[in-house]
């Protein structure tokens, strides 16, 4: 079992600056947990996300010393993964890869056609620096935009990044309209055909709802989910102020309460979950 954290999704969206010594502080605690992974930053532009403007700061001042997590960065295109790729502390290079045409532009500036081709240079990127690729098919199950969404279209993309050598893929259900079918019925039908690909789930939620949500995908056979502690962030596409990023608390305890060891820190979890609140205060 693989939980992803993910404090640059919750942090993204603010726009109040967060101090870089904050962050530093905070991520350093995170590191502490035993998460298999942390999203901490993201290498794009300053003027598309403020917050993430010093994520190479945060990262010069990461303690890697005494921990299992490996580290996830974002990256929307060619010279984001460049410059990510850089940094030999990195594993993952994280990019957004939307089902709607109208959300790709306005995430990534580029068509679904133009983000593919970037896709395939991002994965040469990749390989050649011994990072992972971890593709996240965004609005991968509706958007508020009309455009056309199915759930063949969503194994249909998956078949493309299959061909350009993408084994990390990660469903997201970017405005909290996921369910227990369509939920059940992706990764039922994803993970037996793609055994060589590890698919996770990348879910926002509302706190009622959360429950249903993790249950399907695991009794499917997700092993991979991201969450943000005490469930901060989210999209602002979803029109839903209850509507954010799963809380990662509800994950450990759904998991923990299955029997599942997750091999976390309990006191560094405490810890970080504390102090969550005066950081996105």
């Amino acid at each position: 079992m693989k939980i992803i954290e993910c404090p640059r999704d919750a942090m993204q969206g603010l726009k109040k600056f967060i101090p870089t010594e904050v962050k530093i502080d905070y991520i350093n605690m995170l590191l502490n947990v035993g998460f298999d992974t942390i999203d901490f930053g993201s290498f794009v532009s300053p003027k598309a996300i403020p917050q993430m403007a010093d994520t190479a700061e945060v990262l010069a001042n990461l303690d890697l010393k005494n921990t299992k997590s490996k580290l996830l960065a974002i990256i929307a295109n060619v010279r984001g993964a460049e410059e990510a790729a850089s940094h030999r502390e990195i594993d993952y290079l994280g990019f957004p890869l939307s089902v709607s045409e109208t959300f790709q532009q306005r995430n990534t500036n580029k068509s679904i056609a133009e983000a593919m081709d970037q896709l395939a240079h991002i994965q040469d990127i990749c390989g050649k620096q011994g990072k992972a690729l971890v593709t996240y098919i965004s609005m991968g199950f509706g958007n508020p935009y009309g455009d056309p969404w199915d759930a063949e279209t969503v194994i249909r993309f998956v078949q493309d990044l299959d061909k350009l050598g993408v084994k990390v893929i990660s469903l997201s259900d970017t405005i909290g309209v996921s369910n227990p079918e369509n939920i059940t019925y992706l990764f039922s039908e994803l993970i037996p055909a793609f055994g060589h690909i590890e698919f996770g789930a990348h879910l926002h939620t509302t706190p009622t709802t959360w429950q249903e949500k993790v249950d399907a995908a695991y009794k499917a056979g997700c092993r991979r989910f991201d969450g943000a502690l005490r469930g901060y962030g989210g999209c602002p596409m979803a029109k839903d102020e209850l509507v954010g990023n799963m809380a990662t608390e509800n994950l450990v305890d759904y998991f923990e309460n299955n029997g599942l060891n997750l091999g976390l820190n309990k006191q560094a979890f405490a810890a970080a979950l504390a102090a969550s609140s005066s950081v996105f205060s």
